[in-house]
């Protein structure tokens, strides 16, 4: 690795990986990719930063953090994209709820439910897939809520206020009042990944086999 930067502490040599993710990886793909990294390399230091996707970019390619935990976009310039997960989008539902009890649900039974969806100025992939559901199904009059968010939209679910799509991520939400439910002919997945720079070969591939492959490390005592 000679184009890491180290240092030498207590005898160690001492690396540290900023990185930059997306709040629903730090549920799921993170941990899993920390553990890891942690346990097969316990000298580095890891630094974690949450913030959109468009931020993760921005501080990658200003050389702020070394690698990004974030959805699919189609322009990344000369960094790299490393896909890790689908996050399948299911039924959020209140454990009293009536949906609750079927063995399976279909489209029909959500006409009688108030519908919980996302209301954005820019409506996102995911979010245009179901606001065209919704449509084709004649749904769109049973939106009885909508929310900027997904906690929003689970915590207003979790008090029985209505139905809403969630991704699979939300599953490991402390205190939960709700399940996830698959819905007859509702198949949407969202990819999630790593990012780092395209032009990077400090790792060459070392950490690819643990989830994801870290772009260069700077010294530890960096800010």
């Amino acid at each position: 690795m000679s184009a890491q930067a180290t240092r030498s502490a207590a005898g160690k040599t001492v690396r540290k990986i900023r990185i930059g993710t997306i709040y629903p990886a730090t549920i799921g793909v993170l941990p899993a990719f920390l553990s890891k990294i942690a346990r097969k390399y316990p000298d580095i230091q890891l630094q974690i930063q949450s913030g959109s996707t468009s931020d993760i970019i921005r501080s990658l390619e200003s050389g702020q953090i070394n690698l990004g935990f974030i959805r699919p976009v189609e322009n990344i310039g000369s960094l790299r994209f490393f896909s890790l997960a689908n996050d399948e989008y299911l039924l959020a539902v209140a454990k009293d709820s009536r949906l609750a009890g079927l063995a399976e649900i279909g489209i029909d039974d959500l006409r009688d439910q108030k519908i919980i969806s996302f209301s954005r100025q820019n409506l996102s992939y995911t979010e245009r897939y179901f606001a065209e559901m919704f449509a084709e199904h004649d749904l769109v009059r049973n939106i009885a809520y909508s929310c900027d968010d997904t906690f929003a939209l689970i915590s207003l679910v979790s008090a029985g206020l209505g139905i809403g799509f969630a991704p699979q991520w939300t599953r490991d939400f402390p205190n939960r009042n709700f399940e996830l439910r698959k819905v007859r002919g509702v198949d949407f997945k969202r990819h999630g990944g790593c990012l780092e720079h395209g032009g990077s070969d400090v790792v060459s591939g070392r950490y690819h086999r643990y989830c994801a492959v870290p772009g260069p490390a700077v010294e530890a005592g960096g800010n």
